[in-house]
């Protein structure tokens, strides 16, 4: 399968494909570890979830898609989070109550064209923690607005693709 040259075709696609993911992973590194510094080498608060790390995937490896657009990121992200922490505090934390948490996220984000898969598990995240309406400015809030920040700037600045494709 290698005859006529056909292997060196394969090696620059393969080298292509490494590139495009090494440059991938550099910026998802480099964002997660700003945010990890703001969470444990700060007095500010917590920047630091961890759908965050899926985000990255998406951001970095495919920002043209519709689920790495500014908007879908921002706006998924608090309304599952907000959605957990309404579950927290008003309903009794079991499996009946997470998978109905994470069924409203899902189907709000279908209803409002805010789809980012990432954010699906942040009610699980947020159900299991416990945490208060607080945890949707830090780390939601302010840690969406820096990947976000950190996306315009590697892929517009850095890379030259055109992100955001659309707000």
């Amino acid at each position: 399968s290698f005859t006529n040259g056909s292997w060196k075709q394969k090696m620059k696609l393969n080298k292509k494909i490494f590139f495009s993911a090494l440059l991938a992973g550099i910026g998802s590194a480099f964002t997660i570890a700003l945010l990890s510094f703001g969470t444990y080498e700060t007095e500010i608060g917590l920047f630091l979830m961890a759908s965050f790390g899926s985000s990255m995937v998406l951001i970095f490896g495919y920002p043209e898609g519709p689920f790495s657009q500014p908007k879908n990121i921002f706006f998924a992200h608090l309304l599952t989070s907000f959605i957990g922490v309404f579950f927290v505090n008003f309903f009794p934390i079991n499996f009946i109550t997470i998978g109905l948490a994470v069924g409203l996220g899902v189907m709000l984000m279908i209803i409002f064209k805010i789809i980012h898969p990432p954010a699906g598990g942040n009610s699980i995240i947020v159900m299991i923690g416990g945490v208060s309406y607080e945890f949707l400015l830090f780390p939601v809030v302010i840690g969406s607005i820096i990947i976000i920040f950190m996306g315009i700037l590697y892929n517009r600045f850095l890379l030259k693709k055109k992100y955001p494709v659309n707000w």
